[in-house]
């Protein structure tokens, strides 16, 4: 299978990319499962915590006597049962990382990937200088390529603050470094657009 290399109008270049070497024989849905719930999970901050009853300021004074007096039997004012009392198996800080080894990660990435050439889903640029800020250079690109109504994921190999501040304020694309890429970002975008470094880096692996 081939792609077809585009330049900075979005137009043909002519040249294509080869990518027989970089299909699976069979596409494994369950480690793209984990790898998602890894990057999901965390996200996560597990700072929730809340007071036990050991750890509540006031008096182990008992309340009142233990019989006679008609009520239920009470202990101190930090029972769980009174209000501002200790919380009964409450939450404590945890942290939710998930272990995958680097294989699995690296093929649910592959995994995704091999969806999106088959559905025709990924397009490549040639490198190119941003010289300017010009949020209009991206959109052009995007919308020759039909991706301006769509979510798009544009992937480079090396960070350009031109190229940053010029693709932050469209409003469905996303942008990441190639050492960024993970399962959620790819499954979570329509399109995807490479930038011609940054899929020869990806093949070459």
């Amino acid at each position: 299978m081939k792609i077809t290399i585009f330049n900075n109008s979005g137009l043909e270049t002519g040249r294509y990319l080869k990518v027989n070497n970089f299909f699976l024989k069979k596409e494994n849905n369950n480690i793209l499962f984990l790898d998602i719930k890894r990057y999901l999970s965390a996200q996560r901050q597990g700072t929730n915590k809340s007071k036990e009853r050991s750890e509540i300021t006031g008096s182990t004074k008992k309340i009142q006597r233990q019989k006679g007096s008609g009520n239920a039997r009470k202990g101190d004012i930090k029972n769980p049962i009174f209000r501002s009392g200790g919380r009964i198996f409450g939450p404590k800080p945890r942290n939710f990382n998930i272990k995958i080894n680097n294989k699995s990660k690296f093929l649910a990435k592959k995994t995704i990937l091999n969806f999106k050439l088959r559905t025709n889903k990924i397009k490549v640029i040639e490198d190119f200088k941003f010289n300017i800020i010009k949020t209009k250079l991206v959109f052009k690109i995007l919308n020759r390529l039909n991706f301006n109504i769509k979510k798009s994921l544009i992937i480079y190999n090396k960070i350009n603050d031109n190229f940053f501040f010029s693709s932050r304020n469209l409003k469905f694309t996303n942008f990441l470094s190639i050492n960024e890429l993970n399962s959620y970002e790819l499954a979570n975008s329509d399109y995807l657009v490479f930038f011609e470094s940054a899929i020869k880096k990806i093949l070459k692996l």
